[in-house]
């Protein structure tokens, strides 16, 4: 994969502290295939929210974001799910190693979520640190390190360690 520059997609808008009860609820943890989890991401937010995410998508949320339990299909779920990102004011720390692991690419932004609207489309450049709304607004983000950007570009923790041992 190429180095990551740019991810557009279509905003899905939640509040704060989005709990991976709410991402990925439990009654669901005996399936043990991604793409079968997939089909159940954010059902806690709406029943019918996984038949409404479209690949690319990018979810927008408040502070927070991933707390409660450590369960990772949380984050596998929405990866699969087709989630290209998710921009909140702050993350769980459990859910932001998760979610490397998984690569799938989270950008903290304090200000992004206040204006963002729902169905809107953005455009995160990661060479610039810039998110930038469909009308034009720009909010700045600091840059994920290189060595997590790495893991990212590779598709998670477990294909980049592949790759590592191979080169």
């Amino acid at each position: 994969m190429k180095e990551m520059e740019q991810i557009t997609g279509r905003a899905w808008k939640l509040g704060d502290n989005i709990d991976t009860d709410v991402i990925y609820p439990g009654k669901y943890l005996p399936i043990i295939d991604a793409p079968e989890m997939a089909l159940h991401a954010l059902e806690g937010v709406d029943p019918e929210f996984p038949k409404k995410l479209k690949k690319g998508d990018i979810i927008v949320a408040g502070f927070n974001f991933g707390c409660g339990s450590s369960r990772e299909q949380a984050a596998t779920s929405l990866k699969y799910a087709g989630i290209a990102c998710i921009v909140a004011k702050s993350f769980s720390r459990i859910f932001f190693r998760n979610a490397i692991n998984q690569g799938l690419v989270l950008v903290q932004s304090p200000d992004a979520p206040d204006h963002i609207r729902k169905g809107e489309v953005i455009t995160i450049d990661f060479s610039r640190g810039e998110i930038i709304s469909s009308g034009g607004q720009k909010f700045f983000f600091p840059p994920l390190p290189d060595f997590l950007m790495k893991i990212l570009e590779d598709g998670g923790l477990i294909p980049h360690v592949k790759k590592n041992l191979r080169d």
